[in-house]
């Protein structure tokens, strides 16, 4: 059995009175892209200074490769991290900042660096004083993505980026995965995070809430189903997993289903039916349904 790229194990941190993370056990092995959902102030960026020892925790422990992540000089040969907020050396060039970076992480795949430049549309002859925002992104990105790091962590890592490169990120994601890096995403994307993860766990007020597989998690979910029909209209009354049947229009019925749909579509298949639109939730409507407005505007930890 492999040791996971990203074990926690009670994983704790208060800061006074604040519970920032409370008992977070979390396993992600390797060469999965996880992606870690929640707003601000869910524990997010808590859990990702935990991984990388900024932070002791007040319980409990971190584990990457099986490596204390409180054993900081270890932990950081093992992964490249892309944080939120990038800063880099306001006098180098962006060719000299992936040089240094380069030579402080654990190696690098210079002629995919090189490839990644060009993909990003990053011109390394400027100052990094002279780079915007999502220019300083792109020197972040590439230096973690050209890395043989096998821990790559991203701390919403498309801050700043157009849509054409949150593109190239996705591809440059699923390129890691082929060479079997394991990717910790944390973000509020979620359009992103549905592209390229393989799970998802959410994280509410410090807890973790769930960890599913991006269908798996839409499962749990309802899901809206909007029929045609002529003639009599379908009685869906009583059939398993059908929630609620809303008359929307002349001939036209919306029913809300909570589990399997093998029921309502044998009750559906006696009808006369001319047209079905069947509609899954998206992440963003889990998202909502776990969260609420009131848990959306509470401060960062």
């Amino acid at each position: 059995m492999s040791v996971p790229a990203v074990q926690t194990h009670g994983l704790t941190k208060h800061y006074g009175p604040v519970v920032a993370l409370d008992a977070l056990d979390l396993t992600v092995p390797p060469g999965e892209v996880f992606g870690f959902l929640g707003p601000n102030g869910a524990g997010k960026s808590t859990t990702i200074r935990l991984l990388l020892g900024l932070v002791r925790p007040t319980a409990g422990r971190a584990e990457l490769f099986g490596v204390d992540a409180a054993d900081v000089a270890a932990a950081h040969r093992l992964l490249a991290h892309v944080p939120a907020d990038v800063a880099l050396w306001p006098r180098l060039t962006g060719a000299e900042t992936l040089e240094l970076l380069g030579r402080t992480g654990p190696g690098v795949d210079a002629a995919y660096r090189d490839e990644l430049v060009a993909r990003f549309d990053l011109d390394l002859r400027r100052p990094a004083r002279a780079y915007s925002t999502g220019n300083r992104q792109k020197v972040a990105l590439v230096a973690a993505f050209a890395t043989r790091a096998p821990l790559l962590v991203l701390d919403e890592p498309t801050s700043g980026l157009d849509p054409l490169m949150e593109r190239e990120f996705q591809r440059a994601v699923g390129e890691a995965r082929e060479r079997g890096q394991t990717v910790f995403l944390s973000s509020h994307q979620l359009a992103e995070v549905e592209a390229v993860c393989d799970r998802v766990g959410i994280l509410r007020a410090g807890t973790l809430v769930e960890v599913a597989g991006i269908a798996d998690l839409r499962r749990l979910h309802r899901t809206e189903v909007a029929i045609t029909h002529s003639g009599r209209a379908p009685d869906l009354l009583g059939v398993p997993g059908v929630q609620a049947v809303e008359t929307v229009g002349p001939s036209r019925l919306r029913l809300t289903l909570d589990g399997a749909p093998g029921p309502a579509l044998r009750a559906l298949a006696e009808a006369d039916v001319t047209a079905l639109e069947v509609r899954e939730p998206t992440l963003e409507e889990i998202f909502l349904e776990y969260y609420g407005s009131d848990q959306l505007t509470e401060p960062s930890r």
